[in-house]
């Protein structure tokens, strides 16, 4: 015999006018807890934006998407990218102890890899921030197809706007301009003194030629560091952010959320600023930005039984884009313009290298007839 079967029975117990009266009583408790409840539910809702929208997609897949935004109502793209758009470029996650890049950068014995994007620490040690930015520096890599379907959603009068974690500058290169663009966390396109009595500002190309010569980059005002554009943990979003997500989001009717995980704040909060009837599209590696307990509903929903806006495609952002436009019957118009562009890059490129070789051939003849 179990455990369970020995424990001793409860003996049914005699119901009582009274009780059957407490029972009613109770029961009538119970249905006002529950009106209580059902108006509490209504007020967060109506306050807080919490509850369903209307159902946009006709299924919660990639091709649903695609019927949508073939079907004429969609005319107001976001795209919010992190890091994982840029990876396929061959630009390495330097939080990564494999990519090599923290190996160049312990001569400099840093207390902790955070420390290299840190104001305190870089004013009295910018020379592992500049380290670090000559593996990265733009213009060293070409942009991915992800980063060509963004630009194939403008040219087609689809892209609202891109909202960017990253500070690669792909997203111009592939052709996206200035007033495109949300740089959130900032940019090396451009760079200023870091003297707050002077902020000279500088280009990108200046900037590369003293990163490339392994100089620390100096005002040739004040003679402070000159620091690029890009934000450091402390520092403040760029005002631009601010003041276009307020417009931005209310209008989107359709939100592509490419390569990020969507762990960090203010950015992370973007998804909840679209409608609740906007549907919402991520491409990555995992799923990502799903609802949590204190986040009012604003998370991303995949699974559960109420979900019907949220799409999740797992994939990289690459493989991704084009099943997108493949459904859409873009894939290859998709194809030929990262061809082109990549050639015409390359050629770009070439052309630099053949300037420079001619340049110093011709410092190396001058010096020889002197």
């Amino acid at each position: 015999m179990s455990e369970a079967s020995e424990l001793p029975q409860k003996e049914e117990e005699e119901v009582t006018p009274e009780a059957e009266e407490q029972s009613d009583n109770s029961s009538e408790d119970e249905a006002t807890g529950d009106t209580e409840m059902d108006f509490l539910r209504n007020l967060f809702s109506r306050f807080l934006g919490l509850g369903s929208g209307e159902k946009v997609l006709d299924e919660l897949t990639l091709d649903g998407v695609a019927q949508y935004m073939k079907s004429g109502k969609c005319k107001n793209i976001l795209c919010m990218v992190g890091a994982g758009i840029s990876t396929s470029a061959g630009i390495p996650d330097f939080r990564s102890p494999e990519t090599g890049l923290y190996a160049n950068l312990q001569k400099y014995n840093l207390p902790y890899p955070e420390a290299i994007f840190q104001m305190d620490y870089f004013k009295e040690h910018p020379e592992p921030f500049f380290a670090l930015a000559k593996e990265l520096y733009p213009g060293q890599f070409k942009p991915t197809i992800c980063h060509y379907f963004m630009k194939l959603l403008k040219d087609k009068g689809l892209l609202r706007r891109c909202y960017t974690q990253n500070i690669d500058t792909l997203e111009r290169v592939a052709g996206l301009e200035a007033d495109d663009l949300i740089e959130a966390h900032g940019t090396f396109y451009t760079s200023h003194c870091f003297s707050f009595s002077c902020r000279k500002e500088y280009n990108l190309d200046w900037m590369k030629e003293k990163i490339f010569s392994d100089d620390i980059p100096k005002c040739e005002k004040c003679q402070s560091v000159v620091k690029p554009d890009i934000v450091f943990f402390g520092e403040n979003l760029p005002d631009r952010f601010f003041t276009l997500m307020k417009t931005d989001f209310p209008q989107c009717d359709l939100l592509i959320i490419m390569g990020t995980s969507l762990q960090v704040q203010p950015f992370a909060s973007l998804v909840s600023r679209v409608s609740k009837s906007c549907p919402r599209l991520l491409i990555n590696m995992e799923k990502a930005g799903q609802s949590g307990i204190m986040d009012f509903g604003g998370g991303m929903d995949f699974d559960s039984d109420k979900a019907y806006r949220d799409v999740a495609y797992i994939s990289t952002c690459d493989d991704g884009c084009l099943a997108l436009a493949d459904l859409l019957g873009w894939k290859a118009e998709l194809e030929e313009l990262v061809k082109k562009e990549h050639a015409r890059i390359d050629s770009e490129d070439q052309e630099e290298k053949n300037t420079g070789s001619k340049a110093a051939a011709a410092a190396a003849e001058a010096k020889a007839e002197e």
